[in-house]
């Protein structure tokens, strides 16, 4: 079949979707953030508002309003992710070069041998030594002035440049055992801690590209905990693995680890009842609430970080 959609202005866009039974009131203010945030981006924030997808007639007393609140609510949403998982990348790589630092001496990364897979690590260490190559970071250039030998900085050092992407494939890579010591301070089973910075950083880049991920269906999922630690293991969702809301459950957990004191679910609380959001499309269980994470964490004091 050909295409054949003609290219609506503005004002045609909003007759359109006022055609579709959608309410606006404010015909200017509709145009304004059309323009400025594109009719086909909105589409993913009306869906959920559809009577009938075939001919995309929304149900009776659907408004402007209550797309422009999903797509606010998503936008806040994709900036507490993004808080959380830059403190749990820091904590994360951290973690693994003290360890490997440690167990295996400060070069470990270079030597293949503490890598399940030899391919893997030739791959992941050339772009990690493209990546260093690149760097401008002043203890890089540092390094290269004052020492000949090896020819890259220690791994405190190159952990410090390297991608969350990288990251996560160099702990892919690690044995059960190293994976084990890494996950250890996290209360993670290794696998578990594996998959999910592999998942994170998926996460990440939905909301680096500022895609939708209240109620997405993601296609990088997370292996649940099932024992350890106990007390998380009865608060994940089984019952809705491709939703975010597991993905919230685990990120609170690790920010309870490595920082303390923390605001974070208070705040994302805060957002959710500021924009009366459904959360069970999110995949939140009935009575989350009650649940000692997200209770605890909701009664914190107000004013911390």
């Amino acid at each position: 079949m050909r295409f054949a959609k003609p290219t609506l202005t503005l004002d045609e866009q909003v007759d359109q979707l006022i055609g579709r039974g959608m309410q606006i009131d404010d015909r200017s203010r509709a145009c304004h953030h059309l323009r400025h945030i594109n009719y086909y981006r909105l589409t993913g924030y009306w869906l959920p508002f559809e009577a009938d997808h075939g001919t995309h007639a929304f149900r009776a007393g659907t408004s402007f309003d209550d797309v422009l609140n999903l797509y606010v609510f998503d936008r806040g949403l994709r900036l507490l992710l993004l808080d959380a998982i830059e403190r749990v990348e820091v904590s994360v790589r951290a973690n693994w070069a003290y360890h490997m630092a440690h167990a295996h001496g400060p070069h470990a990364y270079l030597e293949p041998a503490h890598s399940v897979r030899r391919d893997w690590h030739a791959g992941n260490l050339d772009k990690l030594l493209k990546t260093v190559k690149r760097s401008d970071e002043v203890f890089i250039e540092h390094y290269r002035k004052t020492y000949s030998e090896p020819p890259s900085p220690p791994i405190w050092a190159v952990c410090e440049v390297m991608s969350l992407g990288q990251l996560s494939r160099w702990i892919r890579q690690l044995s059960k055992k190293d994976r084990s010591v890494i996950a250890k301070p996290f209360g993670l089973d290794q696998s578990v801690f594996g998959a999910f910075v592999h998942h994170i950083t998926y996460i990440r880049n939905l909301c680096a590209h500022h895609n939708r991920v209240w109620n997405r269906s993601m296609t990088v999922t997370m292996k649940l905990p099932r024992s350890k630690p106990k007390h998380l293991s009865h608060q994940v969702n089984p019952h809705a693995p491709r939703k975010i809301y597991n993905t919230l459950t685990l990120l609170a957990h690790w920010l309870d680890v490595c920082s303390p004191g923390h605001s974070w679910v208070e705040r994302l609380l805060a957002l959710i009842d500021k924009h009366a959001i459904d959360t069970v499309q999110m995949g939140f269980p009935d009575g989350y609430r009650d649940l000692p994470l997200w209770a605890r964490n909701s009664q914190a004091a107000p004013g911390k970080k």
